[in-house]
């Protein structure tokens, strides 16, 4: 059960704290060091990728250590229903941006790079900030799902303290 939790911990730290990072440190930094959204651009969607594939191991791990709790029978570490509703909007929304809307997203970017005329390229651009604007909307969803995840987590950790002491 230690190492359950324990990696459930890690899991929903790499989820939470990979997000914090790429949005508060990798972008900012990406777009005042290259200077354009030509050679700038391309470097937070091959950081997000990345991410992404951390978010899938993350859904395993916590999804699975979310299934041995719940089977453990321990009320210890009871799974409430909350923390399965969060858990399974968070994998829902991370599902949706990896399979279809960062796909389409790098696939609009590649697009846009490719033009070489201005006009067409400004409507190539205008076509993925459109679909970039609501993506960074649901990142911050899932973000803030996530911490409320870790509330959850927390919450149930000090409960089990009460009753211990």
């Amino acid at each position: 059960m230690v190492c359950c939790l324990t990696l459930e911990w890690l899991a929903l730290g790499v989820w939470v704290g990979g997000l914090l990072v790429l949005i508060g440190a990798v972008i900012p930094a990406v777009f005042n060091t290259f200077g354009g959204q030509d050679v700038g651009g391309l470097f937070p969607t091959q950081a997000f990728e990345g991410y992404n594939r951390f978010v899938i191991g993350a859904v395993a791990i916590m999804c699975a250590a979310a299934w041995y709790r719940w089977c453990s029978g321990d009320q210890a570490v009871a799974v409430s229903r909350g923390e399965l509703a969060v858990l399974a909007g968070m994998v829902l929304i991370a599902g949706s941006i990896i399979v279809v809307l960062h796909p389409y997203a790098a696939s609009l970017q590649a697009q846009a790079f490719g033009v070489k005329e201005e006009a067409a390229r400004k409507v190539a651009f205008e076509a993925l900030f459109r679909i970039l604007i609501p993506v960074r909307v649901i990142y911050m969803v899932n973000l803030a799902l996530g911490i409320v995840l870790i509330g959850i987590r927390v919450n149930l950790s000090l409960s089990r303290e009460k009753v211990l002491t």
